[in-house]
């Protein structure tokens, strides 16, 4: 039961006095950075600025309670601001919290049926292919508040490719003022880090922004010019329910669960190399499941691990789950006292931030390195990922690259598996002997056809290069026997492993065949049949 076991409960035996200092420094720090990441995140979602802060105390909390990592700070990340903005345009907070909801019981099953080590069977050029279009999509979304455009009266683009033409139809209305706070801010996100490591570049940003638009009295819009910011706390809400709004999100909650599983366990993965230390992934999965429930009963959207932030903690002394608790405390008390100040902060300050997050995640290194270097198929697979996500959404994306990937590891598999003639010099000509290589299965099932007796006597198949069969192929070799029977034609078969072997036997293959046709080697062949 250790794996369903919360990291928290493990690491207070013998915590120390010593270690909650660090622990409570960390989380400030922590928070500090994600005060303005969450804001700016959940605005490129499609929400207010306090349902990411809702998001990052919520969840931020319950998934440093509850989970598998010492470390883990979790709250809204870029990921997910594509999806939530399409839910929230077509579907409403309300359809948003269901969905979040119905990904946090996915992400509790994934958990309790151990499904933890599975997402590593999720490629890797679909993760860089979505990742590096979600960074498009976050980068596209925010021009038109970096330029300051202002759109006619219902124009509300939803898709990628609509913003686009949004942004090129309405280039007229450029505001340089919003232009000039907005490249201002990016100059202090680039420059900051090199001056100072400890102030997050994103706080500076802020505040040299809302100086630029309070000092000079600056024509541009503000969050407080465009939402209602208040200082409350998070409300308790159920979303409404419906059998057929269930049906509708589901491929919405689904895509939600998995990239809440990806970017958690990867996280994880990473602060374990950082630390020294091993995760609970399946406790893990329970936890953002139970975080992401709790976050959208209080008004969040989506959460999940944050790398960054995660790594943020451990860099500044933070060993234990109270640190992501501290976190959330500390951006809860943010919430209370200074909300009303967020109203200041320049929506093209936003932008400059959400470019960062952008340019952060959009993996381009890898994702050129793999166009350079990987197999035609995978270059494939990556693209059109990348390009689905960028044209449609990430649902479209995941799903039709899963598909691409499996079909084309499918056909890999099957070319790699041979059906070839490969009589030993020592079997007399009455005898041919074919060995197969390879996984036989339904991809490769059809090579069996290949297999014929051409006036020999006996067909003897070589299989101890096979490593595992199924039903497909069984079906097959039950069509090779029935056919060479009606010939008059003894199979043999020589080195059958495991797997195969007991899919035979569970077939009534063996029995039908005979167990005197089934051999370890070829040695045993001549001496039991003497061909």
């Amino acid at each position: 039961m250790n794996q369903f076991k919360p990291m928290l409960f493990s690491t207070l035996k013998g915590y120390s006095g010593k270690q909650l200092t660090k622990d409570i420094v960390a989380g400030i720090i922590v928070a500090i950075i994600a005060l303005p990441l969450s804001i700016a995140l959940a605005l490129a979602s499609g929400v207010g600025p306090q349902e990411g802060l809702y998001t990052a105390i919520i969840a931020g909390f319950l998934i440093s309670f509850f989970g598998g990592s010492t470390v883990q700070i979790a709250g809204p990340t870029a990921a997910f601001a594509t999806i939530v903005a399409g839910i929230v345009a077509v579907n409403g907070m309300s359809g948003l919290a269901l969905a979040t909801i119905m990904a946090g019981v996915l992400l509790i099953l994934m958990g309790i049926c151990k499904f933890g080590n599975l997402i590593k069977f999720i490629p890797y050029t679909i993760t860089t292919g979505f990742t590096a279009g979600i960074a498009v999509t976050i980068l596209v979304g925010q021009l038109k508040d970096f330029l300051g455009l202002t759109y006619g009266e219902g124009v509300k683009p939803i898709e990628t490719v609509e913003k686009v033409e949004a942004v090129a139809e309405h280039i007229g209305t450029i505001n340089l003022w919003a232009v000039l706070v907005g490249v201002v801010s990016l100059a202090v996100l680039i420059i900051w880090p090199k001056i100072n490591k400890v102030i997050p570049g994103s706080l500076i940003a802020v505040v040299v922004g809302i100086i630029m638009v309070k000092a000079f009295g600056l024509e541009v819009n503000t969050i407080g010019s465009l939402y209602t910011v208040e200082a409350k706390l998070p409300p308790f809400t159920v979303p409404e329910f419906s059998l057929d709004l269930v049906k509708k999100l589901l491929p919405d909650a689904f895509t939600i669960a998995v990239l809440a599983g990806i970017e958690s366990l990867l996280s994880c993965v990473v602060a374990d190399g950082m630390t020294g230390t091993k995760h609970r992934s399946n406790t893990e999965l329970i936890a953002q499941g139970i975080g992401n429930i709790g976050s959208a009963l209080f008004g969040g959207i989506p959460a999940t691990g944050a790398i960054a932030r995660t790594a943020a903690n451990i860099k500044n002394g933070g060993r234990t789950p109270v640190a992501g608790m501290v976190h959330a405390i500390v951006l809860l008390l943010v919430l209370l006292v200074l909300m009303p100040f967020a109203a200041w902060i320049p929506m093209p300050t936003i932008a400059a931030i959400l470019f960062m997050v952008a340019y952060n995640m959009c993996q381009w290194r890898p994702f050129v390195h793999l166009c350079k270097t990987a197999p035609a198929h995978d270059i494939l697979v990556l693209v059109v990922t990348f390009v689905l996500t960028v044209v449609f959404d990430l649902v479209v994306a995941i799903e039709v690259g899963m598909i691409l990937a499996c079909i084309l590891f499918i056909k890999r598999m099957s070319d790699e598996t041979k059906v070839a003639n490969s009589a030993p010099a020592a079997i007399p000509s009455d005898a041919k002997v074919y060995t197969v290589r390879g996984a036989m299965f339904f991809g490769a099932a059809d090579k069996i056809a290949e297999i014929k007796a051409d006036g020999a006597g006996t067909v003897i198949i070589n299989m101890d290069a096979v490593p595992a069969m199924d039903a497909t192929a069984m079906n097959a070799f039950e069509e090779l026997y029935e056919r060479l029977s009606a010939e008059d034609v003894k199979l043999v078969f020589v080195g059958v492993n495991e797997q195969p072997m007991r899919t035979m036997e569970k077939e009534g293959f063996i029995e039908k065949v005979g167990k005197d046709s089934f051999k370890d080697d070829m040695n045993a062949v001549m001496q039991a049949v003497n061909v």
